[in-house]
């Protein structure tokens, strides 16, 4: 029998100085460049393109990828880190960075071709092309095996007919991952698919009127008679789930740590906000229901940030993180919902006004127990994992 949290991981809870460097340019550049448009992109729904840039010249755009086809070579850790600075600056970009990073890179960089790599992953990497991860349709959701956008083989090339939903930098990426029915029916009938944005055929719906992430640019994507090459297929045919549900794994650290970057920024605006604002003639911090909020707010932050960078540990060892990857994507997403609501409540009606940053941070946290898997999802992919442990 193995247990199901080993004590001895040999997990070293230090940066190196390079880490460590690393880590504060991007705090700094996410500061100065991406915090102070967060509000207005916000209510604009600009999509954050200089941002982007700016990021794609950290490096950032491909963090994980390796230096040979065009990334920045850095390990999952930093890789965490960084886009946890990022989110704490605006979530929006974030979630972009994340999906970049955590699903159309990986599955190219996992089951591409080098063909493949040099043509799609090399410029995602550089920043200089923006990827989308193609899974969910208006009726598969947690249900992927049951997607029925269809490609049909003619000759060297194969024909896309269907619609995709919920779709992160639709309408503004250059690359599009698509998951595709193949074969039969169940998830060993669905192949992979890279599909340039250029295609003819494709076409993407206006973006989504969501409750947060405005910035980020949700839609559908319709495949009308769209002809791509069999030499675009991603692994072999009948393998485009396992691929995609794969890299979800890396895509849930992504999210999780989006998801603290959101509720460390939440908690200190709602630190900040007790020790200036007064009531009674104190400080708000005085008070043990506001302080002990802070202290359950600092607590779950802490230790969800603990899970997920054991899981890009994990990772970076050549080890199994999916379970750890799920724990801290539900950890990390309740956390940041918990913590963002309490800070409103910190805030007092303040709190639920535009003038003040939290209450953009309560709408942004929501959707990380969505999105990559819901937390009913991650609860099922944890218990699985813990009763396969007991054999």
């Amino acid at each position: 029998m193995t247990t199901t949290a080993a004590a001895d991981t040999g997990m070293s809870f230090g940066l190196t100085d390079e880490q460590r460097m690393i880590v504060q340019h991007v705090r700094e550049y996410a500061r100065a460049e991406i915090a102070p448009h967060a509000a207005a992109f916000d209510r604009s729904g600009e999509y954050p393109r200089a941002q982007l840039r700016g990021l794609a010249d950290l490096g950032l755009m491909g963090a994980t990828v390796p230096e040979q086809w065009g990334g920045a070579g850095l390990d999952s850790v930093t890789y965490a880190l960084c886009l946890e600075e990022i989110a704490a600056a605006d979530a929006s970009v974030a979630v972009i960075v994340s999906v970049q990073n955590g699903l159309p890179e990986q599955m190219l960089l996992r089951y591409g071709t080098d063909d493949q790599k040099a043509t799609f992953l090399r410029p995602l990497a550089s920043g200089e092309h923006i990827g989308a991860f193609c899974l969910t349709e208006p009726h598969a959701g947690s249900d992927a095996a049951s997607l029925s956008l269809k490609a049909t083989r003619d000759g060297d090339h194969w024909i896309l007919n269907g619609t995709k939903a919920w779709i992160t930098s639709g309408g503004q990426a250059d690359t599009y991952l698509v998951m595709a029915r193949t074969g039969g029916p169940g998830a060993r009938g669905v192949s992979c698919f890279v599909v340039p944005a250029a295609t003819p055929g494709l076409s993407c719906g206006r973006p989504e009127e969501k409750l947060g992430l405005h910035a980020s640019h949700t839609t559908t994507v319709t495949f009308e008679d769209a002809r791509v090459p069999h030499a675009n297929m991603v692994g072999e045919e009948g393998q485009g789930l396992i691929i995609a549900l794969a890299s979800l794994d890396a895509g849930r650290i992504g999210i999780a740590m989006q998801a603290l970057g959101i509720a460390r920024a939440a908690l200190e605006h709602a630190a900040r906000y007790a020790s200036e604002r007064e009531q009674f003639g104190r400080p708000l911090r005085e008070f043990e229901g506001v302080s002990f909020k802070i202290a359950r707010m600092a607590a779950r932050t802490e230790s969800a940030r603990l899970v997920a960078l054991k899981a890009a540990w994990l990772k970076d060892q050549g080890q199994p993180y999916g379970k750890e990857a799920s724990i801290a994507k539900l950890l990390a997403s309740e956390a940041a919902v918990d913590v963002t609501r309490d800070a409103i409540q910190i805030f007092g009606g303040n709190g639920y006004s535009r003038e003040y940053p939290v209450e953009r941070l309560y709408r942004d946290a929501k959707v990380t127990e969505i999105y990559e898997g819901t937390s009913e999802i991650q609860q099922l992919v944890i218990s699985r994992a813990v009763f396969n442990e007991l054999t």
